[in-house]
């Protein structure tokens, strides 16, 4: 972030509500068309002066240059009169974050440290596996959730990401694999999940916003059935989301009991894990062809006993919720005071849980050699000089 960038308030350590806030607007006063819905897109061709049968047309061209063609500037639009774009480019533009840094681990995941347009940087994560492809997505700058064992959660809140941002992260994946333009088959990006910096339930409104263009099929057409949101458990936003939103559910579980979780996962103590588990089952959308996703990251001593899974069979047999369990082993980070479980605890853990019919997978840890873990890239290039950075981009490009 920028040394002079105010941080946003925290209005407390459990349940904060983050402070609505807007970026800092665009030095060059131009209007950024990434973003907008289909309606902001047209009327922002109107309040600019085009004719209103022709800003109707425009829009819906400019619509499918940017999200189907993945063009970047409006030299790139072939059925816009020649004429028309100098106007254009006098007044909008097509931009996605900057990309600060890219990185490739040997097992094929790409991490990517983006920035926005006032400064602040976040991270997002492409992990390819056989039969897909799954993007990580922030939508935040930073936290407020402070979960003990996230490397993210040491960072401070310094503002929502805007809808630009968020579906800005999808566009430069495809740019990076050269998926454009959309096509519905054959695609390495075929998964999302809102699962990277930032608790995408407290920014609702800007997430939704991305999301619906994401999955327009005008554009770049992802399902709504390819598309899983991960919440720590803001219940009283969980209903809206499967309303608005209407895509798959994960929740970041982490524990069974409410010592533990109040410990590692805070917000616990404002939604318990009894209501947390309610929500879930009453999640709209939610069965068994569509199951919500418990998270459960395995850390040494701390949540991984047997007892500990036998209680997490108990609880979600209690509320008959069509789950599915993921174990992650815990990816350590410089100062983290947790350790990962061991390979035999993890497997013992897993085992209970399947023999009570219930799906456990043991996620294979990827990207470690490059920091993948969230949080944990911006964190490395912060720690690295401006004079660094540009080097190491000067060699890159030589190479």
């Amino acid at each position: 972030m920028s040394a002079d960038t105010p941080l946003m308030p925290i209005a407390g350590n459990i349940d904060p509500v983050p402070t609505g806030r807007a970026p800092a607007p665009d030095v060059d006063g131009k209007r950024n068309l990434v973003g907008l819905n289909k309606d902001e897109l047209r009327a922002a061709l109107l309040e600019a002066g085009m004719a209103e049968k022709q800003a109707k047309l425009r829009g819906k061209q400019i619509w499918h240059w940017i999200y189907n063609r993945g063009a970047t500037s409006f030299e790139e639009m072939t059925d816009i009169a020649k004429a028309q774009k100098p106007w254009l480019m006098e007044r909008f533009t097509i931009r996605r974050p900057e990309v600060v840094e890219a990185q490739v681990s040997t097992d094929g995941t790409r991490k990517w440290l983006l920035r926005t347009h006032d400064g602040h940087d976040f991270e997002m994560v492409f992990i390819p596996d056989a039969d897909r492809g799954t993007l990580c997505v922030s939508s935040q700058v930073g936290c407020t959730l402070n979960c003990r064992f996230c490397h993210t959660g040491t960072m401070r809140l310094v503002r929502n990401l805007e809808p630009y941002e968020i579906v800005g992260q999808v566009m430069l994946a495809r740019d990076a694999l050269g998926e454009w333009p959309s096509r519905p088959e054959g695609r390495m990006l075929t998964n999302i999940v809102m699962m990277g910096m930032g608790e995408p339930l407290y920014n609702f409104d800007n997430v939704k916003q991305a999301l619906t263009i994401v999955m327009d099929g005008d554009g770049l057409g992802l399902s709504k059935r390819r598309i899983t949101l991960s919440t720590s458990g803001v219940v009283p936003m969980m209903e809206k989301c499967g309303d608005e939103i209407g895509v798959n559910l994960a929740v970041s579980l982490h524990a069974v009991t409410k010592e533990v979780r109040d410990e590692i996962v805070p917000l616990n103590k404002k939604y318990g894990i009894e209501e947390l588990l309610q929500a879930c089952a009453d999640y709209p959308g939610a069965n068994n062809a569509r199951r919500i996703t418990f998270e459960y990251v395995m850390l040494k001593d701390k949540n991984d006993s047997d007892e500990d899974a036998r209680e997490l069979v108990r609880l979600l047999k209690k509320f008959d919720l069509p789950a599915k369990v993921n174990l992650i082993p815990f990816n350590p980070w410089e100062g983290a005071e947790y350790e990962c479980s061991t390979p035999e605890r993890i497997k013992a853990f897993s085992d209970i849980v399947f023999e009570a019919g219930i799906s456990a997978p043991v996620r294979t840890p990827r990207g470690r050699d490059i920091d993948a873990a969230c949080g944990q890239l911006k964190t490395a290039a912060e720690k690295k000089s401006r004079a660094q950075r540009d080097r190491e981009a000067a060699e890159n490009q030589a190479g």
